[in-house]
């Protein structure tokens, strides 16, 4: 019997967007889910350096009764405070805020933002009044509606500034809590695979983002990129337009991924939420250095590409055992390293549900592009 010979231009793009698709596996994933394990935190450590701890919150009251009383539990001889910024809340933020700096005044520091300025974004001016007052020279962030993973986050993600010769910004990974439900398993693989990107790019020495759920740099950084001067008016990118910026004047970027230094959020619960939350995301793209962009793009590109030329492909008789060979080997592949990378990270995931959340990311991320082509309009808090 004759083997089937590929007979459609489509086959061969298949095999290209493969070929890219197992380089960045092979060349950033997979090395980076295979890294060393980082020294524990009760190993020795540069943990000399006190650190103000930045969260920006708009009517997250009880968000924060929850975060608050782990964040005062963090494990950090060296000393710590908590700076914490009432962004224009309307419900009891204010009143909870201040009964901390009272019970714990050496500790806590509230900044109150009655009103933004006029055009510009209202997290980002709350949170550069939130660095002017900061006492110390190291900076962590995260959000009102995050929790630390465990009592060593302060201590291992602070370390990160110790990395090579001295790192003046740290990248963290936020993971998403398990819920049961197709759109959680969603959000957690999309959360996964984002991650993977800009962890393992910065590993590589290419970073270009953070999630300010789990960011830190130094004040000096944060001095020397003129803070968010340069998308003030932009309602996303207080953590990616400064991590870009910072890369543009030479500040050194280090990754700390441990799951004790991760931080965790509750996911979307429903698809509208989600799908606004994205576009709030993804919208600050547009401002990425140009090579920044072709990296990224090309990784999403080809996996896009490679899902059209399946389909196309579904049409052709004379390419079924060819296209089913290819896609089942590089289903294969990358379903294992995807898997490597969530046990890595401590991100769960179905195994034998890869294949199907790998289908329905990049098809919503292609619809996500076309929703911003065509309303480039954001809501914001």
């Amino acid at each position: 019997m004759p083997i089937p010979v590929p007979t459609s231009p489509f086959f061969w793009l298949l095999l290209a967007c493969v070929v890219v698709q197992l380089f960045y596996a092979a060349y950033y994933f997979w090395p980076f889910a295979q890294r060393p394990l980082e020294a524990p935190a009760d190993a020795p450590g540069p943990d000399a350096e006190p650190v103000s701890i930045v969260v920006c919150a708009h009517n997250e009251l009880d968000n924060l009764r929850r975060l608050m009383p782990l964040l005062l539990q963090q494990d950090y001889p060296a000393g710590f405070e908590i700076v914490l910024i009432d962004d224009r809340s309307d419900d009891d933020t204010y009143l909870y805020a201040q009964q901390l700096t009272q019970y714990y005044h050496e500790k806590v520091r509230l900044v109150s933002v009655a009103r933004t300025p006029r055009g510009f974004a209202p997290k980002k001016y709350a949170l550069t009044l939130g660095v002017k007052t900061t006492r110390y020279a190291r900076l962590l962030f995260t959000d009102a509606d995050c929790i630390p993973a465990t009592n060593q986050w302060l201590r291992l993600m602070q370390r990160g500034f110790a990395q090579g010769s001295g790192a003046d910004v740290v990248l963290g990974f936020s993971a998403y809590t398990q819920a049961p439900g197709f759109l959680n398993q969603l959000i957690r693989y999309e959360t996964l695979l984002t991650g993977a990107q800009y962890l393992s790019f910065a590993w590589r020495g290419r970073p270009y983002m953070g999630v300010g759920r789990n960011l830190a740099y130094t004040r000096a950084c944060f001095n020397a990129t003129k803070g968010y001067a340069s998308h003030m008016r932009l309602l996303s990118g207080d953590d990616d337009l400064l991590v870009q910026d910072a890369v543009r004047y030479g500040q050194r970027v280090a990754v700390v991924a441990d799951p004790s230094a991760h931080t965790l959020s509750e996911p979307a619960a429903t698809w509208r939420a989600w799908w606004r939350q994205k576009r709030r995301h993804l919208s600050a793209g547009r401002a990425y250095r140009l090579p920044d962009r072709l990296r990224i793009g090309t990784f999403m590109l080809a996996n896009m590409l490679f899902y059209l030329a399946t389909a196309a492909l579904a049409f052709s008789p004379n390419n079924w055992v060819p296209l089913a060979v290819v896609w089942v080997l590089r289903t294969l592949f990358v379903s294992a390293v995807y898997a490597r990378l969530s046990r890595r990270l401590g991100q769960p995931v179905i195994v034998g549900l890869l294949p199907v959340l790998d289908v329905v990311y990049f098809f919503q991320y292609l619809a996500l592009g076309i929703s911003l082509f065509l309303n480039r309009t954001l809501r914001w808090k």
